[in-house]
């Protein structure tokens, strides 16, 4: 019953919106990384940080963005399938739309299918190169899978990206010895 709610919720918000410019596009988010990498406080760089996955999350589609934001609550609660098929839906709409693929490469990590997670991630990062939490995905699915160094090279690039993240950041201290062996 739930699960048919959600595929009818979904073709209900389908129907709504204009199509425009995907969110990676965006002309906004150049002077966001800017920012971004200039910011020297973690208040700065949560704010602009948070403008970024906004924008993100704007598929200029109204109904592709419903879409995305329903199956991202389904998949907070723990509702896999509906929300894979949600996922599924906005991604059949917008192939041009990176968070559509990110939001089911997390999915797809959340469920151990990692593989397809991978390829998912690959996907978000050939529409968005700078998606710092695609890439700090990567990261977590290559460490699920015991690869350390492609692990440590996911969270690298990550850094490259977005220099303020924390978890990357103690990943890649953690990861280095491992990897390259102790510091001389």
């Amino acid at each position: 019953m739930l699960r048919s709610f959600a595929v009818a919720l979904a073709c209900w918000l389908l129907a709504a919106g204009p199509i425009a410019m995907a969110a990676q596009d965006d002309p906004r988010l150049g002077p966001l990384f800017e920012r971004l990498h200039a910011a020297a406080g973690a208040q700065d760089v949560g704010a602009i940080e948070q403008s970024i996955w906004r924008i993100w999350g704007e598929s200029g589609d109204e109904g592709v963005d419903r879409l995305l934001r329903v199956g991202t609550q389904a998949m907070m609660a723990r509702q896999f399938d509906s929300a894979l098929e949600i996922f599924n839906m906005v991604i059949e709409r917008r192939p041009d739309f990176a968070e559509g693929w990110n939001k089911r490469a997390t999915l797809l990590y959340l469920v151990g299918d990692y593989q397809a997670s991978i390829d998912d991630v690959e996907r978000t990062l050939a529409l968005e190169p700078r998606h710092f939490g695609a890439l700090s995905g990567l990261g977590l699915i290559h460490l699920a899978l015991g690869n350390a160094k492609p692990a440590l090279e996911a969270f690298e690039a990550a850094l490259v990206v977005h220099p303020h993240l924390r978890n990357p950041r103690r990943y890649v201290e953690q990861l280095r010895p491992q990897v390259y062996g102790p510091e001389i």
